[in-house]
């Protein structure tokens, strides 16, 4: 039976120690600053949101939320990026996805300085992880990598192979566990003989969106599992894209949905808020 990989006692501990720098920061009359933009009235960001607001509330960042109304023009939504921008009481901006249609996404995440950058979306920091410099690194792969680190899980001259090649898992985690000296193989829906792929694999690192996709067949003994996909299931029940159930049998680790990479995500995020933070007031900087 596999070991459980809990990504929610883990974040736990990663925000008690984030609190530790928080409060440090703030005797030298430094208080982090997150602002957070969210456009339209999506009801699955609003609770995204919403536990983003109260990570922030333990650790102590100030954080401060922008409602967009749904029809929200793309210059409004930049002009008011570039006003965060300039505001030097905020350290960290993010702005919450999906938006409306017909705004231009990834044309709001360049306008997003560097600095800035606590979702680790824009060109700069995204090229610096390619090439190997220390940057912000996107939430959610951040968090699949200490989770590697607390278990004490080498991925060295392993097969990892990932499922999904969205920009902010997928392709983030290609360069993150190359860094780790992985052998990395990306599938997707294009991907032919898929299971070929799934049974030599060392490690499964799953982001597809597709409810109990991975199921035990597709798996050798002793993998092991990382489920970043949330979905719901015929009954309503909040599941990854593994079927954890009959997956746990085989694996030597798993990671729960709940309770798994979400909580991860957002300890991460405020773990690039203090790295934001320090940067900009040369704080132990390690850029």
């Amino acid at each position: 039976m596999a070991v459980i990989i809990d990504g929610k006692a883990l974040a736990k501990k990663i925000r008690s120690n984030l609190k530790v720098e928080c409060d440090e920061l703030k005797k030298k009359g430094i208080t982090p600053k997150l602002a957070v933009i969210m456009v339209g009235d999506n009801p699955a960001s609003k609770v995204y949101v919403r536990n983003k607001s109260r990570a922030c509330n333990e650790v102590g960042i100030e954080y401060q939320e922008y409602l967009l109304d749904e029809n929200t023009r793309q210059e409004d939504l930049l002009n008011l990026i570039k006003k965060l921008n300039q505001d030097e009481t905020v350290n960290g901006i993010l702005l919450q996805s999906p938006v409306p249609e017909h705004l231009n996404i990834n044309q709001a995440f360049k306008a997003i300085t560097y600095l800035k950058d606590v979702d680790g979306f824009t060109p700069s920091s995204v090229g610096k992880l390619c090439i190997g410099e220390d940057t912000f690194v996107s939430c959610t792969p951040l968090g699949v990598i200490k989770m590697f680190e607390e278990y004490n899980i080498d991925l060295n001259g392993k097969d990892v192979v990932i499922l999904g090649r969205s920009n902010i898992v997928g392709r983030p985690l290609i360069q993150c566990c190359l860094q780790k000296n992985a052998t990395v193989t990306v599938c997707h829906s294009r991907t032919k003989s898929l299971e070929e792929h799934t049974k030599r694999a060392d490690v499964i690192i799953s982001a597809i969106g597709q409810p109990k996709f991975v199921t035990a067949d597709m798996v050798k003994d002793g993998v092991v599992i990382i489920d970043v996909g949330i979905n719901r299931d015929e009954n309503g029940k909040l599941v990854g894209d593994v079927d954890f159930k009959n997956v746990e049998k085989k694996a030597s680790y798993i990671t729960p949905v709940p309770g798994g990479v979400g909580p991860m995500t957002i300890a991460m995020l405020m773990n690039n808020v203090i790295k934001a933070t320090k940067e900009q007031y040369n704080e132990n900087s390690t850029f």
